[in-house]
């Protein structure tokens, strides 16, 4: 695991996404066959497979109980490293060396190796399966060579790698590895749900040879924000399909052998919180859909808080059902029988779709309307029309697109308006991911009610990379103990002195139990450092309540 960790290390410092794949291909290329399959799935930021559904079940207090076995440290020095780096594998690598007792483990601990301990991990079970776990993560941890072997073996177990390397950046790095066609990876990992053996298939030149394996998984397809107003010059020179965005949950439907499965924008199977939709996608034949999951009552799609009802709820009666009745909209075919589609152009796509479903009350076909030449007007108008009958805004997708699981680019875009502004203070921050990994860019916010501070909200975008390399060490002068972290807080935030004042922009406010607020934003952007306002000056919880309200008023 020392070869696999530093090429982790060299991965993070890398500034762009090219020099990461370069060097995580270089990587691979290095690698025997079993080493290869269960590094790549970690480069994934997971200890499996997307197909699967094993889970590793340890959490932090069973991570720190198994390491404070092998390492002698304390909760005193656990708790400065951890106000030092912020980061749960970090922390506890910075504390690592010698074991205090001999190890027993005598092989030498490498991905593939790895990889059998977490399996037998995720295979405990029984009355002291929770032990059993304990004991398969310190022998883990005795094996460790280094300190930084240690910090990326914890960075797996939490899931939590953080070195800038998304599914389609792992894709891009495995195809330049086995000099293999890109698109031929992302049929591939469609194909199989494991990047594992996608690799291990294009270096040995058998990426043919996989079929669609239904009911695992792919990443989402993503849309590039554009705003509102603009001349949209992105638009240019092409032929663009444009839908309206609907204010709901993304979901991918596997239909097989008359059973559907649903599956939440984490690749979570989430199929019992929607018993209606798997029923009549059922029907179908054999195919893996992309769509929304919404609320809708004769045929209008109604605000995001009448679908909060049914969010991961284990059990659906009958009385949920009616009381929220659900449709689900379907806009791409990805997979038809044993035929992959994700590297046709979408309107092709779209046409088979059409020829595949009938809509009805609960699987509706998202209308759309083809742009040969983008006029401005044309694109505004369009907006208001879908905000008129009551969706979030528009989705232009380039007719001739293909599917590229987990790539945001140049094909797809999404047009929203913010529903207004708020000025608030951050309480707590947390280290970024890929190339702000070494950045405090992850803040979190809070209105004022009375004197207290409340959080209402989180965000990630909006602020320029001077200006989050100025917060960041600003932050970190101004860090508060941890024991003052907010009640809701994640073991990674870090508390900072409320000083801060941003203005926040966001889509809509809902009620949540997320927040010690009772609210919480839908996509906050940072708009501006507010640099003129104290804290003692930003707005309030009633202030918040009073969006709320005038927002349940205007949707009737």
């Amino acid at each position: 695991m020392i070869r696999f960790a530093s090429a982790c290390q060299a991965i993070a410092a890398a500034a762009g996404t090219n020099e990461k794949v370069r060097l995580l291909a270089e990587y691979l290329t290095t690698l025997g066959d079993a080493d290869l399959v269960a590094a790549t799935r970690f480069f994934t930021g997971n200890p499996f497979a997307a197909r699967d559904r094993r889970t590793l079940s340890v959490g932090v207090k069973s991570i720190l109980r198994a390491a404070r076995r092998v390492w002698d440290f304390d909760e005193a020095k656990l708790s400065a490293a951890y106000r030092t780096f912020g980061d749960l594998g970090a922390a506890v690598g910075s504390l690592a060396g010698a074991p205090r007792t001999p190890t027993l483990f005598v092989d030498r601990l490498a991905p593939a190796t790895l990889d059998a301990l977490f399996g037998d991990i995720a295979d405990a079970a029984g009355k002291n399966a929770s032990k059993r776990r304990e004991a398969g993560l310190e022998r883990i941890f005795r094996a460790c060579e280094e300190p930084l072997a240690a910090t990326y073996v914890i960075k797996i177990v939490t899931g939590d790698l953080r070195i800038g390397l998304r599914e389609g950046f792992v894709l891009d790095a495995i195809a330049r590895a086995f000099d293999a066609p890109p698109a031929a990876i992302r049929r591939g990992l469609m194909a199989c749900g494991d990047a594992g053996e996608v690799a291990l298939a294009a270096k040995h030149a058998t990426l043919d040879d996989l079929r669609v394996l239904y009911g695992t998984p792919i990443g989402f397809m993503l849309a590039s924000p554009i705003a509102y107003g603009e001349s949209y010059e992105a638009l240019g020179g092409e032929t663009w399909i444009v839908e309206d965005k609907y204010d709901g949950i993304r979901a991918q439907a596997h239909v097989t052998g008359g059973e559907a499965r649903l599956f939440s924008r984490r690749l979570n199977d989430v199929t019992r919180s929607y018993p209606e939709i798997a029923a009549a996608l059922a029907r179908s034949p054999n195919a893996i859909y992309d769509g929304e999951i919404v609320a809708m009552v004769d045929g209008r799609v109604q605000p995001f808080r009448r679908l909060q009802a049914r969010l991961q709820r284990k059990t659906v009666d009958d009385d949920l059902v009616a009381g929220v009745p659900l449709a689900y909209v379907i806009f791409d075919l990805l997979a038809l029988g044993e035929d992959l589609l994700i590297d046709e152009p979408l309107v092709r796509r779209r046409e088979r779709l059409a020829q595949t479903i009938q809509s009805n009350a609960t699987l509706v076909l998202a209308p759309f309307d083809r742009i040969e030449v983008v006029v401005a007007a044309d694109v505004n108008g369009r907006f208001e029309t879908a905000r008129a009958r009551g969706n979030e805004g528009l989705m232009i997708k380039r007719a001739d697109s293909p599917y590229a699981p987990g790539r945001r680019g140049k094909w797809w875009y999404k047009l929203k308006r913010e529903l207004t502004t708020l000025d608030v203070v951050v309480i707590a921050v947390e280290w970024g991911h890929g190339r702000r990994a070494k950045v405090l860019s992850d803040l979190t916010f809070a209105v004022r009610d009375g004197g207290r501070l409340l959080a209402i909200g989180k965000a990630y975008s909006g602020l320029t990379d001077a200006e989050i390399e100025s917060l960041t060490q600003w932050f970190l002068a101004h860090r508060l103990p941890a024991d003052q972290r907010r009640p809701k807080a994640r073991a990674s935030e870090i508390p900072v002195e409320p000083s801060i004042v941003l203005e926040v922009a966001f889509d809509v406010v809902a009620e949540s139990d997320l927040h010690e607020s009772g609210f919480a934003l839908r996509f906050p952007r940072i708009v501006r450092i507010r640099d003129d306002k104290p804290p003692e000056e930003i707005d309030t919880l009633e202030r918040v309540r009073e969006i709320y309200r005038e927002m349940l008023e205007r949707e009737g």
